[in-house]
């Protein structure tokens, strides 16, 4: 990734990423398209720090509005423009399956997400559509001033209260999370450094964390690359692709793996 400041703007050169499949592929759910002139546009937020970025051409992007120091200190890591994507595909294209999920997406990058924010997000998308997490995950934002609540914060509601979300069984979930992050029952930041399945342990013991959610905050969370997220799509790689098993080469990374096959195997059928 190469960068350069143009005015108020971050002008940014990497090849290793697409704002559409990265964005839109249901990894975040606060980011929203907009009409722009370029290729494409964006408007989102991590936490309480917003963005739009655009794409001007392959490989060519806009930082609107960002000054130096925060794109080294916030949207660097965020992007993960540090981790050689270019690499990371030719390691995996060793696989004849991967190297076709790879050239089909080789524009999706992983999103290093806050571990809070992706454990509720992820708790908003059980049985969920990406229109509908996004709906929710805006009204609770709305709800605390175009931010998105901490654990302190959110630990004062209840799944009464959160009605306003219109989540449905989730609220409860909502509210459960809420109070063991607020009490430290659950402390995120320690659960990040755990072997992975004692992580895993960890985080479905907030209720409504299943395999699912808990591998997803793990790899979009707390970039435990290892963390491998099973949806029916995937199931269906396995099944079709990989009855013997995952590749062992790429276990280390399998969780980005798993993005550019899903994206592919998703597409193809």
């Amino acid at each position: 990734m190469d960068y350069r400041v143009q005015g108020n703007d971050i002008i940014v050169y990497e090849p290793d990423l697409d704002l559409d499949e990265t964005l839109d592929c249901g990894q975040a759910f606060r980011w929203k398209k907009i009409p722009s002139d370029h290729i494409s546009t964006y408007e989102g937020a991590y936490l309480n720090d917003s963005l739009r970025i655009s794409q001007t051409d392959k490989g060519s992007f806009i930082f609107h509005d960002t000054d130096e120091n925060d794109f080294i200190s916030k949207w660097i890591d965020y992007f993960d423009f540090e981790t050689d994507y270019s690499e990371l595909k030719r390691c995996f294209s060793e696989d004849e399956t991967l190297a076709k999920a790879c050239s089909f997406a080789g524009g999706i990058r992983l999103l290093r997400q806050n571990s809070w924010e992706c454990l509720i997000s992820f708790i908003i998308s059980q049985n969920n559509n990406i229109p509908r997490i996004k709906g929710i995950i805006d009204r609770l934002c709305e709800h605390y001033n175009g931010c998105f609540p901490d654990a302190d914060a959110l630990a004062e509601e209840t799944a009464d209260s959160l009605g306003y979300l219109r989540s449905g069984f989730r609220a409860k979930y909502l509210a459960d999370a809420a109070d063991k992050v607020h009490s430290g029952i659950t402390k995120l930041d320690e659960i990040a450094k755990l072997p992975i399945d004692d992580a895993r342990n960890e985080l479905k013991k907030i209720k409504g964390v299943g395999p699912k959610v808990a591998e997803c905050v793990l790899l979009f969370g707390m970039y435990r690359t290892d963390a491998f997220p099973k949806d029916v799509w995937i199931k269906r790689v396995l099944a079709e692709y990989y009855p013997d098993g995952f590749p062992e080469f790429a276990a280390e990374k399998a969780g980005i793996a798993q993005q550019y096959l899903f994206h592919y195997i998703r597409n193809l059928h």
